[in-house]
């Protein structure tokens, strides 16, 4: 039987950035839990898991879930950006409540999204989050939540990245964005500003990463946060052009994003005006400085870039 502190809940596993970081704790040889509305249909993304009926937002099931564990992953997003403001918080609330009742350590894939335009091109744990969209200053106020739990004694870890990609990350900019149409690449659509670097984060260089910080959980503070740098580029056109080299495809044409058709959209769908809220981010450059996690690690994982999108592009069914 495995030892409490070797046990995790990930809520949110059949999500991107949820799953990758639940099978990085078995790789670890964590005992780690899930939870879901359909657990029986669950369980064919990730058999690994021990799969637990329940809502993110009915405290009664998170509470059942986390009992006897170390960790809460808590990777749970509502699909399509819908409801954020009324559901988001709500589940943040059950996870810290079923922390403190348990003496987990709560951890939270943090965003880009909490810092505005102010903060300048490079970016460290210490920057002021001033948020100008609704999902940013979402997420600045779950942060907050996070102090202020540590704060009541609980235990919270944020772990900042960019843009994910990776092979099952299908709610991606990337995925959805840059390679929207499933079978083999043929056109690759960039959606910064020519000229603009960008911050992409490969889920799983993310995810061990995120389970070696866990490993020395006890060296960390009460509340803890890190900036996952992944993989920078100095001009985003030039992750287009290693998509289309990674795709065997080094002549397909890449267009700038259709943005205008996102504006025009926006009166009319969610997704759209979350879009548009957040163009800001691919007009000017926001590099995260990870000098603290390589202080703190030492090594951070680094799958190499061709690696990363070969992987990414076969597991997107893009190959």
């Amino acid at each position: 039987m495995m030892n409490a502190v070797n046990k995790a809940l990930v809520i949110g596993a059949t999500g991107g950035i949820g799953g990758e970081v639940a099978r990085a704790l078995v790789a670890h040889g964590w005992e780690v839990r899930a939870l879901h509305r359909d657990p029986e249909r669950a369980a064919s993304s990730n058999p690994a898991l021990h799969w637990m009926e329940g809502d993110a937002m009915d405290r009664a099931s998170v509470d059942r879930a986390a009992e006897g564990m170390a960790v809460i992953i808590h990777a749970v997003n509502p699909p399509g950006y819908r409801n954020w403001a009324g559901l988001v918080l709500p589940m943040l609330d059950n996870t810290i409540a079923a922390a403190a009742r348990n003496g987990a350590r709560v951890v939270l894939p943090g965003t880009v999204y909490n810092y505005g335009p102010d903060v300048g091109e490079a970016v460290d744990e210490r920057a002021p989050q001033n948020a100008i969209t609704r999902k940013g200053r979402i997420r600045v106020e779950m942060e907050r939540r996070l102090q202020a739990a540590a704060e009541r004694g609980g235990k919270a870890l944020v772990v900042r990245a960019g843009d994910f990609y990776g092979p099952r990350s299908g709610n991606s900019w990337l995925a959805q964005g840059m390679v929207p149409t499933a079978g083999p690449v043929r056109r690759v659509f960039n959606p910064a500003r020519a000229g603009v670097g960008h911050s992409w984060a490969y889920l799983p260089d993310l995810a061990e990463t995120m389970v070696r910080l866990l490993e020395r959980r006890d060296d960390l503070a009460d509340f803890d946060s890190f900036q996952f740098s992944g993989t920078w580029v100095d001009d985003n056109r030039a992750f287009a052009e290693a998509i289309r080299l990674a795709a065997g495809r080094p002549q397909a044409p890449i267009y700038p994003f259709p943005w205008p058709v996102v504006h025009a959209l926006a009166p009319f769908t969610e997704t759209a005006r979350e879009m548009r809220e957040l163009i800001y981010l691919w007009r000017r450059p926001l590099r995260l400085m990870d000098g603290k996690l390589r202080r703190f690690l030492g090594e951070v994982p680094a799958t190499p870039l061709d690696e990363a999108l070969r992987t990414t592009l076969q597991g997107l069914g893009r190959s």
